[in-house]
């Protein structure tokens, strides 16, 4: 069984929390970092057996006082250790202090360490509360090391790496390898902070679950564990009307393969019926590359009207290659009514960029039935006081958007954060690079749908599509195309 904790994503302000907790159940919060730091020497020893010498790096507050500890401990192992410190550490309180004090070895300036050939540098100068710029003095450290190749370990997060944003604080070491405690942050996950990281390691050092889940919840690694308990059933009685009905707009004659591909990923993702609705004059070239989909005429607001009015069919994609941003405005509007659901995705969204507010107007009531998946130029068209504002995190900047939308936002990239109006937001890891090609955005449109159609809620159908879609590339593998990611599709429903 998956514990929580492998998806539980902790913010610094929440694992500040967790301490305190901890501390109160009478845990002692010394023992909490003596385990910490005999963690990190372990791994140290483990992954660089062949270090001349370990450099330990040790700052002004608890993350220092894991240092010293790491320092301690990997002198009792017989290494040849030399630790740095920012600051005076008899300035360090409280825990610190005294992992200070249990040390007893020599210390140095931070400045005074130059890299040689054969350290390994293990940082624990900053972690993962690190919320403001780093001094000049800092910066100039990290970067000489950063251009030394030395190898770098880092205790909890690089240091420079903002842990709630993500961001790089000036600079931050490029790790070979990072030991964190308990669960992760967002600034493990979130770009650029992922690409520093390295090699994550999780270390259990002893706070019991109940404390962490009391302090998170709202926000977490996207797996099948957050999302699995609402995937349709197959049995044997079902048929395509009870999986469901997808409608996927087509665009003009010369942009019909968009709504293709979403249509065909629709179709093999589960729907029990997909249908493209395309103009007369696009016909022809829709035709002759569908067989399973279906195809319908809709050339403008009567034969959309006209179709609504069969009530078996309630999901929707709008935008792949659509062009035509007044008609897609019309038809979000006449989707909208009754209890249908509507993923807009590329020129759907890009139609609504003069008046947003008229988009979330129209899905404003009732639970969402709204997804909308915008990359980030995208998402400055609906949301550009959110995009400009640099204190927000990527997980908030996807929670206020959802708040304000009463939709889904699926704010995508190499972290995509799947968002829900109520705050809860997952973080995606399981994209491999090569999934940035042409098409894939229009595959998870209509992964989306589809699970839409099947009746799953909006939060989860969209966070199940986004995990299935990362999947998916993993197994068709580097140098896919749109068309190989469709059929893929299959390789990943026995692990969902």
């Amino acid at each position: 069984m998956q514990s929580h904790k492998e998806t539980l994503l902790l913010t610094p302000e929440n694992m500040g929390q967790v301490d305190r907790a901890a501390a109160a159940s009478g845990l002692s919060s010394y023992g909490l970092m003596e385990r910490a730091g005999q963690a990190v020497a372990a791994c140290a020893l483990r992954r660089f057996p062949g270090a001349l010498r370990f450099v330990i790096l040790c700052g002004p507050g608890n993350n220092g006082g894991d240092g010293y500890v790491v320092a301690r401990a990997l002198r009792a192992a017989g290494t040849e250790i030399a630790v740095h410190a920012l600051g005076e550490p008899a300035a360090l309180r409280g825990d610190a202090a005294t992992a200070f004090a249990q040390f007893t070895g020599s210390v140095a300036p931070l400045a005074d360490y130059h890299p040689r050939s054969g350290d390994v540098v293990v940082d624990a100068l900053f972690g993962a509360g690190l919320g403001r710029n780093l001094a000049a003095d800092v910066i100039a450290t990290i970067e000489a090391i950063n251009e030394s190749a030395v190898p770098v370990l880092a205790v909890d997060l690089p240091s420079g790496i903002d842990g709630r944003t993500g961001a790089v604080r000036g600079a931050a070491f490029q790790a070979a390898a990072t030991v964190t405690f308990m669960c992760r942050k967002p600034g493990h996950l979130l770009l650029p902070g992922r690409m520093m990281t390295g090699d994550l390691e999780i270390f259990d050092i002893g706070i019991p679950e109940r404390i962490l889940l009391a302090q998170g919840g709202k926000i977490g690694v996207n797996a099948p564990a957050a999302w699995r308990h609402v995937l349709p059933v197959k049995t044997g009685a079902g048929h395509k009307y009870v999986r469901g009905h997808l409608a996927v707009f087509s665009g003009p004659a010369t942009a019909t393969g968009a709504g293709r591909l979403s249509a065909m990923a629709g179709l093999r993702a589960g729907a029990g019926l997909v249908t493209l609705l395309s103009p007369t004059a696009a016909l022809s070239a829709n035709a002759a590359h569908l067989t399973a989909v279906m195809l319908k005429v809709v050339n403008g607001d009567g034969d959309l009207s006209a179709l609504l009015e069969d009530v078996r069919l309630k999901t929707f994609v709008l935008g792949p290659g659509f062009g035509d941003g007044e008609r897609a405005r019309r038809y979000a509007d006449l989707i909208a009514s009754g209890e249908r659901r509507l993923v807009l995705d590329a020129d759907g969204i890009t139609a609504f960029r003069d008046d947003p507010q008229m988009l979330f107007d129209l899905f404003a009531e009732g639970e969402p039935r709204l997804v909308l998946t915008p990359h980030d130029g995208e998402f400055a068209r609906l949301f550009p006081d959110l995009a400009e504002d640099s204190t927000l995190s990527k997980i908030e900047r996807g929670q206020k958007a959802a708040a304000r939308s009463n939709g889904v936002v699926i704010l995508k990239g190499a972290d995509t954060v799947i968002a829900a109006p109520d705050g809860r937001a997952l973080v995606n890891e399981n994209a491999p690079p090569w999934l940035a090609t042409a098409g894939s955005g229009d595959v998870l449109a209509g992964l989306v749908g589809a699970h839409l159609a099947q009746g799953m809620p909006a939060f989860e159908a969209a966070a199940s599509a986004v995990w299935r879609h990362g999947e998916a590339g993993r197994t068709a593998g580097e140098g896919l195309t749109a068309e190989t990611l469709i059929d893929a599709l299959g390789g990943v429903d026995h692990i969902m």
